[in-house]
């Protein structure tokens, strides 16, 4: 695993754990050199008077091809060994019975490399062992040499290895476990940060009155993680005071919007009165002036209709509970398929539905205008001869209302602002009368007023836009194939 990748309680776990391994390894490697030091030290002091006593008792005979670890005081096991003119004259060992056991001249060669006067040395004869060894002159030319076995101080020093590792082992769970709990411990503070951040992540933030209380408990600025809870608690303060300013902001140009709207209602509905009764009944007027008092007309309905979406937009935007009645879908798609149909007959209509009610909570008037919206986005927005296919299915316990059509799609660059007000996709699909803007983001507001959710799937020869609603509570009997769709085609 790459170390970027690891968690910071990990490493601290990990850090304070090879820091142990280290020292561990350390202290037992120095204690147990030292002790094998000390050890030799002392072999080396008693190989020094064994040798002093081999001397003596060659003195006392005369000459050195006689017993040598037989003498008095010397101890069982003591090697010696007499060489002339570099071979090796005898060689015997002392048993732990007093008896002394000749060795071949084959076993001892290394002994023939040892001289007089140099430092003891370290040398394996074979199946005894190691031995501390060092020669001494002799008379005659002959050259003393007389050894100490090692395995009580190999033995010494393999039990205390043992033991530190044992020691060392037991002492690296006990500091896993403690590390795994001091990091625990001074990484809980960081996590009460981690958590408060978490739940300010899931704050609705983007639109609306929005309260931000959530702050970090642990500010003690002589910590670390205080002086970090310190400085989230400010800048939430920051973000806490940034987001009142723009729920104050949105909340004025709400009001001016809906108060706008509504006192322009009455003088377009003025406009238009004046407009329709001097055109009716002004029957000698110039052609000119009739066709102007027809477009004033005209566009007093638009301007109308513009301010009717503005108004519902800030009516939703208010937070304002929709009408709730028991809906069925079936008939309200059918009707506002009819609506479509005989406004536009350059295009080919078409129904899916089952024949069972799909019934859902909610405001009738305003659910037909999502439908309505949507069929009139596909008649706007597609080339004469489209196929547009308006369908209510049940999935689960959602209604679910589609509205498809085989036209060239929606631009891909424009399919994330598609729902967003005054947003236009007439780069990717044909315009064939003037638009808002406000078609698809009505759709979108009175979808979620309702507790539901539209999607866009579209690419060239098809798209499809899907309204889910949740269904009404016992209203489930129209499931998948539980009855025959019904499908007509206009």
């Amino acid at each position: 695993m790459r170390r970027g990748a690891w968690s910071l309680r990990r490493r601290l776990v990990v850090g304070m754990i090879a820091l142990t391994v280290v020292v561990s390894a350390v202290i037992g490697t120095i204690s147990v050199l030292a002790l094998r030091g000390f050890l030799l030290d002392r072999i080396d002091d008693q190989l020094a008077s064994a040798v002093g006593r081999a001397e003596a008792a060659v003195e006392v005979r005369g000459d050195a091809s006689g017993a040598l670890v037989g003498a008095v005081g010397q101890q069982a096991g003591t090697f010696g060994a007499v060489l002339v003119d570099g071979t090796v004259v005898r060689a015997e060992v002392s048993t732990q019975q007093g008896l002394i056991r000749v060795l071949g001249v084959d076993s001892i060669e290394e002994v023939v490399a040892l001289r007089p006067g140099a430092e003891p040395r370290t040398v394996q004869l074979g199946t005894l062992g190691d031995y501390r060894m060092v020669a001494s002159a002799g008379p005659g030319g002959a050259v003393l040499v007389v050894g100490l076995p090692l395995d009580q101080v190999e033995g010494t020093v393999t039990q205390l290895g043992w033991t530190v590792f044992g020691v060392s082992v037991a002492g690296l769970v006990a500091a896993g476990a403690l590390a795994v709990l001091v990091a625990r411990l001074a990484l809980r503070p960081l996590d009460r940060a981690t958590a408060t951040a978490s739940r300010v992540s899931e704050l609705p933030l983007a639109s609306g009155e929005v309260v931000l209380d959530e702050r970090v408990a642990d500010t003690d600025p002589r910590t670390e993680v205080g002086r970090l809870g310190l400085a989230i608690n400010r800048m939430l303060g920051h973000v806490a005071s940034a987001l009142s300013a723009r729920q104050a902001s949105e909340a004025r140009v709400r009001r001016f919007v809906a108060d706008a709207s509504h006192e322009l209602r009455t003088p377009l509905a003025a406009i238009r009165g004046y407009s329709e009764l001097t055109r009716m009944r002004g029957g000698d007027l110039p052609q000119d002036l009739r066709h102007a008092l027809g477009r004033i007309e005209s566009e007093s309905l638009r301007m109308t209709s513009l301010v009717e979406d503005l108004l519902l937009l800030a009516r939703l935007d208010e937070g304002r509970e929709l009408d709730r009645a028991p809906v069925d879908l079936v008939p309200l798609v059918r009707d506002a398929l009819s609506d479509a149909a005989v406004a536009s007959s350059d295009h080919e209509w078409g129904l899916d539905a089952p024949e069972t009610p799909v019934v859902v909570l909610g405001d009738a008037p305003r659910l037909h205008q999502v439908v309505a919206n949507l069929l009139a986005n596909a008649r706007v927005h597609t080339p004469p001869g489209t196929s547009v296919t308006a369908g209510v299915r049940v999935e689960g316990e959602a209604a679910v209302v589609t509205v498809a059509d085989d036209g060239p799609g929606v631009d891909e660059s424009v399919r994330d602002t598609l729902f967003e007000r005054f947003a236009r996709a007439d780069s990717s699909r044909s315009r064939n009368a003037g638009s808002t803007g406000l078609g698809l983001s009505i759709v979108a507001a009175v979808v979620a007023a309702h507790g539901g959710s539209i999607g866009v799937d579209s690419r060239p020869g098809s798209t499809v836009f899907t309204v889910r609603l949740p269904l009404a509570q016992g209203e489930f009997q129209a499931r998948d194939g539980a009855a025959a769709p019904q499908r007509t085609r206009r």
